[in-house]
Order: structure tokens, then sequence, then C-alpha cells
């Protein structure tokens, strides 16, 4: 597989490489305890927030089964969200994506946007054949998103992910490949 040319231009948004200067913009929203609600980690704070920064800063391709594409979301040079792809099996075919928005950005279509061109390089860069999306199906505007982009809801786990110091419920959306419009 060739490289992937990043960064990646939406018709509004930049899809870049982590930076370790993102420190204070991720945390700036994952320190908030309504995005940290229904992620696996407790909110961020500034020391755990240059951890993952630098870890996904080598999180630049899907070449393996434990690799991973993360994405930083800007808008007019301004960090707004990041989005997630990595591989959901061994043969890299099929893979499972993630994200996290500001919410001060809430409303305006970013997450859409990223996500449908992270859907792009999944089945055109990537090849692959499936891709999912696992939630708490209290997180509302995550499933209302994961339809926005063509995602089937296809399954609801009851008590299935242990987070946080409880069971919760896990809904999997998925698309595929054919049923992807760019394809």
């Amino acid at each position: 597989m060739s490289d992937l040319a990043l960064p990646i231009r939406t018709e509004r948004l930049l899809l870049r490489q982590y930076r370790a200067d993102d420190v204070a913009a991720l945390h700036a929203y994952y320190s908030d305890p309504v995005v940290a609600r229904y992620i696996p980690w407790e909110p961020w704070s500034r020391e755990f927030a240059a951890e993952m920064v630098g870890r996904r800063i080598h999180y630049t391709a899907i070449t393996g089964v434990d690799s991973r594409l993360a994405l930083v979301v800007e808008h007019n040079g301004e960090v707004v969200g990041d989005v997630i792809l990595w591989p959901a099996d061994e043969t890299l075919s099929r893979g499972e994506m993630g994200w996290a928005f500001h919410p001060a950005v809430s409303g305006r279509g970013y997450a859409t946007e990223a996500v449908r061109a992270l859907l792009g390089v999944a089945f055109g860069h990537c090849r692959m054949h499936r891709v999912i999306a696992q939630l708490n199906p209290l997180n509302e505007a995550s499933a209302r998103l994961c339809e926005r982009v063509g995602m089937v809801k296809e399954a609801h786990l009851r008590r299935d992910y242990w987070t946080k110091g409880v069971w919760t419920d896990n809904v999997i959306y998925g698309l595929l490949a054919e049923q992807w419009p760019d394809r």
C-alpha cells in the first residue's frame, strides 16, 4: 500500500497528523466531563493529554494489526476535534473508527465532514471491506453521526463493555465498502 498523502483537505477542514504542540488544544476538550462521558478515560489531565498526544504522533498509517491512523481535525487553523482508524482484524480488511470533537463546534457539521473523510481513507486508500464504530447507546450525538455518514445499526449488546467501573451497553454501527457512495 502506498503512503497516504497527508494532510487531507475537505471543503472546510484539514485532517493532519498529531504534533507535540497539540496538547493544549486536545486537553481543552478531552478534559471536559461532557466529552469524557462516553470515552474510555476519565477527563484528561494535562499530563495525560501530553502522554496521549505523544502516542498518537506515531499513529500515522494502517500498516499492521497494531497500527493506527490518528488525525487532528482543524478548521481555520484551530483544532476542533480528532478522528482515529484502526484495524479490527489481522487481515486489515475490517476497521474500527472513533472520534471526539470540542463541544463548542457542535452542530456545525465538522464531525460529519471529518468522519466522511476518514471513511474515504478506510475504503479508498486502505481498501477495507468494512468499518464499524462502537458506542454507548446513550451517546445519541455519535449515533446520529453514524447514521448521517451512512452507517447502519447492526447490534445492541447488553452490558457488553466494562468502563469506568460499570458494565455498559454497546451499540455497533457498520458500513460496507460497497455501500460507500464515493467508492
